[in-house]
C-alpha cells in the first residue's frame, strides 16, 4: 500500500500525526479536499493498515516517569517467550525492538525513580546481560514516517 500512497495520502498522514483529534471537516480543509473525500481517504488508510490506531502522547515525567533508559539485551537462544511474556505484563517497557547485532533487543523503558529501574534491569538480566543508557533528554521524539520525496526535496 504504502507505494500507492499519493501527496495527499501523505498530507493526510501528516495531519493526523500532529493532532488525531482533528475533526474531518478541519482535516479536509488542511488538505484541500471535501469532508467526505477526506473521510474515505482516512477510511482507506485505517482499513488498508497503514493507519493503526489513534492514542495519546503522554510527557512521561509529569506522569510521574522521571527516568528514561534505553536497554540493550542480549539473549542467547532462541525461546523468546519467556521474555514476550515479561514485555506484556511490564508496561514501563514502551518499546521492544528486535535488532541485528550483538544486541538481540534494544527496549525504551520509562521509570519512576533509579530504583525502580534497577528493578527493571534486574528482570531483564534474567534474560542475558544487559547495558543501560540514561538518557538525559528527547533530542527528536517519534515523528512517524514521512514521504520519502518531501524529504529529498528539503
Amino acid at each position: 500500500m504504502a507505494e500507492n500512497l499519493d501527496a495527499t495520502d501523505w498530507a493526510i498522514l501528516i495531519e493526523l500525526q500532529n493532532d488525531g483529534r482533528v475533526a474531518m471537516t478541519e482535516l479536509a480543509k488542511r488538505v484541500n479536499l471535501s469532508a467526505s473525500a477526506t473521510t474515505e481517504r482516512v477510511r482507506r488508510l485505517e482499513s488498508c493498515g497503514v493507519i493503526k490506531g489513534y492514542r495519546a502522547d503522554v510527557d512521561l515525567a509529569a506522569a510521574g516517569y522521571t527516568v528514561l533508559a534505553v536497554v540493550r539485551l542480549k539473549y542467547p537462544g532462541y525461546q523468546h517467550e519467556p521474555l514476550h511474556k515479561l514485555l506484556d505484563e511490564r508496561p514501563e517497557i514502551l518499546e521492544c525492538l528486535r535488532t541485528t547485532g550483538d544486541d538481540c533487543y534494544v527496549l525504551k523503558i520509562a521509570a519512576t525513580s533509579m530504583a525502580h529501574l534497577e528493578r527493571l534491569a534486574d528482570e531483564l538480566n534474567a534474560f542475558g546481560s544487559t547495558t543501560t543508557n540514561l538518557v538525559y533528554s528527547e533530542t527528536l521524539s517519534y515523528r512517524g514516517p514521512r514521504p520519502v520525496w518531501k524529504v529529498s526535496e528539503a
